[in-house]
């Protein structure tokens, strides 16, 4: 198993594996061709030193995906988070602890690049997301917000 820094031609496997569930049928546009402007912001990700989009091979198939951002601070004297977003493994992969492997990857990740939380969201339509960030430690210890524009 390998994690990897996401190419621009793993983009149509990522944006499968968003696409792939009820939430992502209404959000994402997987297509093919697969639309520019998920190569756009793959190259806008790529070129920033502040975002890692990666991907989870097993066997050299891209089983899972996920993207880390670090968010510089001047709260907690000036310290940097890390926010994960897009965890995804490939439905025939789940429950046989690949997202295990992954997350627990971005934790060690964050840690290594001196941030100082990994803070996320997960949509709460997915309780069974929620239960598997809590069993990591994740807490629910803000009440977030959201405005769609």
């Amino acid at each position: 198993m390998k994690i990897r820094p996401a190419l621009k031609k793993d983009v149509p496997q990522i944006v499968a594996m968003l696409a792939a569930d009820k939430l992502g049928k209404r959000r994402e546009n997987y297509a093919e061709p697969l639309p520019e402007n998920y190569y756009q912001a793959f190259e806008v990700i790529d070129k920033d030193p502040y975002q890692e989009l990666v991907v989870f091979e097993d066997k050299a198939e891209i089983i899972g995906t996920l993207q880390l951002s670090f968010i510089q601070y001047l709260t907690y004297q000036g310290g940097v988070r890390a926010q994960i977003e897009a965890v995804r493994i490939r439905e025939d992969q789940r429950g046989k602890g690949k997202g295990e492997y992954l997350l627990k990857w971005a934790i060690e990740r964050a840690r290594a690049k001196g941030a100082h939380l990994l803070q996320l969201t997960t949509d709460k339509q997915r309780p069974e997301a929620l239960n598997f960030y809590e069993n990591f430690g994740f807490q629910a210890s803000h009440e977030g917000m959201k405005l769609h524009l």
